[in-house]
């Protein structure tokens, strides 16, 4: 099924069996007894399944109608009884559950920022969760810190989601005929940001973050998080990995664009003894045609070691440590040094961690990778200028291309919205959006997972967990 691509009903299916979206359901605040106002007429999970059906179909029209259709919402009401066979609370009505039930439902609870938080919080967890399921984030996994393993290592991007509405803020439209002039509508809480081409993008900027395994569709999105704030990408990815680091224990780094800075390095070692993985602002980045014709990288001192007796100056140039030689024209060239080992020590302040490297002429020497006290007191930021693997470094290429699978994600968002455009108006509900896009995600990955680990066939199997739901 997967080397044929997946149909809309297998998506479906993926969510309901998915263990996930009946334990977020449970944050949905219960109507209490003697309370006014009309009983509800379907169980709380179905705010959550339309929300990821929203994403399967491009739209909630879309959504409304296929589940308008008898056999779809029969598939639906079989499929539930499966998996709650001994809660009659749990089965569907016969009637169909369309568009206005979920509106309702969003804007009176899900937007609020008490749920939303608590149900980002959870999603975090039942992710995390999913992806050791599915052999993600594995502490006993495979992988070193000299040689990491793409399957335990974090990766994220921000993306710019195109409003509903092309207007900006204060844009207005005259009637020709009577010369009434009438505001038109926009979205409030959208800006302009700048993307990894040096484009600039209007609309609400969102951090998502993922892992993924070796298998297509292997993805699973741990956390999706609006950025307010016009440059303020590097603050929510800090904040989302914060969140994540401490309950992800087999998370070995952290793969992001420039967008993350020395200090950022510096807190993603320290504090959570992950690596960092990226690129080092260059010194200069000449373009043509908004594509990069020519790089000079940025060189730095970084400190002198002795060793066997004598003083070695040691450089920093594009993230890598080296030394510099004469030539035979007496100019000054940089030789990298090649890196043997990276080693992570745990301390009462948190993490350090160290590169070993084979010296030119014999020997080898071993460098701090983050900032030290001595390194600030001249003024040197060591964590922005070096890293523990660079992008001249073998193992770099492996690891710093899963970056392009945050791209997939980005397109696999557009796609899943009508026109390329938001689903809905405002932050909060792009947000509550996003919750069901990464509900879509991750249960197309436990489905597959189970489809692959079971033989007898798509209508007995079920992902890992389901028993327990």
């Amino acid at each position: 099924m997967a080397e044929s691509g997946i149909s809309s009903l297998d998506r479906v299916e993926a969510i309901i069996r998915n263990p996930a979206l009946y334990e977020l359901a449970k944050l949905v605040p219960q109507q209490e007894e003697g309370e006014g106002g009309r009983p509800r007429q379907f169980p709380d999970f179905m705010l959550l399944l339309f929300e990821a059906l929203i994403s399967v179909y491009g739209s909630g029209r879309k959504a409304q109608a296929e589940l308008a259709h008898r056999h779809t919402w029969r598939f639906v009401q079989r499929l539930v009884k499966k998996m709650h066979p001994r809660d009659p609370s749990m089965w569907l009505p016969n009637q169909r559950y369309k568009r206005h039930h979920y509106a309702y439902g969003r804007n009176r609870y899900l937007t609020d920022p008490v749920i939303l938080q608590k149900l980002q919080a959870m999603h975090r967890e039942l992710a995390v969760e999913q992806a050791n399921e599915i052999g993600l984030l594995d502490p006993d996994g495979e992988g070193s810190f000299t040689h990491p393993s793409l399957e335990r290592m974090l990766y994220s991007d921000g993306k710019v989601i195109t409003p509903l509405y092309k207007a900006k803020p204060g844009d207005i439209k005259v009637n020709k005929e009577t010369g009434e002039i009438r505001n038109l509508r926009f979205e409030a809480d959208a800006a302009l940001h700048m993307e990894g081409t040096g484009e600039m993008a209007w609309g609400t900027k969102f951090v998502i973050t993922a892992v993924r395994s070796r298998d297509r569709h292997g993805r699973i999105i741990l956390d999706a998080r609006h950025s307010p704030n016009v440059g303020g990408e590097a603050k929510t990815a800090m904040e989302m990995i914060n969140d994540i680091a401490p309950i992800a224990s087999g998370l070995q780094g952290v793969i992001y664009d420039g967008a993350l800075r020395g200090v950022h390095h510096a807190e993603i070692m320290n504090k959570h003894g992950l690596l960092s993985i990226n690129r080092v602002q260059a010194k200069e980045v000449i373009t043509r045609n908004g594509r990069p014709v020519k790089r000079t990288e940025k060189s730095v001192h970084v400190e002198d070691k002795v060793v066997d007796g004598k003083t070695i100056r040691l450089f920093a140039k594009g993230g890598a440590i080296g030394v510099v030689e004469l030539d035979h024209n007496g100019e000054q060239n940089f030789v990298e040094l090649k890196r043997i080992k990276t080693t992570r020590r745990e301390d009462k302040g948190g993490y350090r961690f160290y590169n070993l490297y084979a010296l030119p002429t014999g020997g080898t020497v071993m460098v701090r990778l983050d900032t030290t006290d001595e390194d600030r007191a001249r003024k040197l930021n060591r964590s922005e200028n070096l890293r523990a693997i660079s992008p001249t470094d073998p193992e770099f290429k492996k690891i710093y291309s899963r970056r392009a699978d945050a791209e997939s994600i980005n397109r696999g968002l557009e796609d899943s919205m009508f026109l390329g455009r938001a689903h809905s108006k405002g932050a909060a509900r792009q947000s509550v959006n996003l919750l069901g896009f990464a509900l879509m995600v991750n249960s197309l990955a436990l489905y597959l997972y189970g489809d692959r680990s079971n033989a007898d066939g798509p209508d007995t199997k079920s992902p890992p967990g389901a028993a327990a739901a």
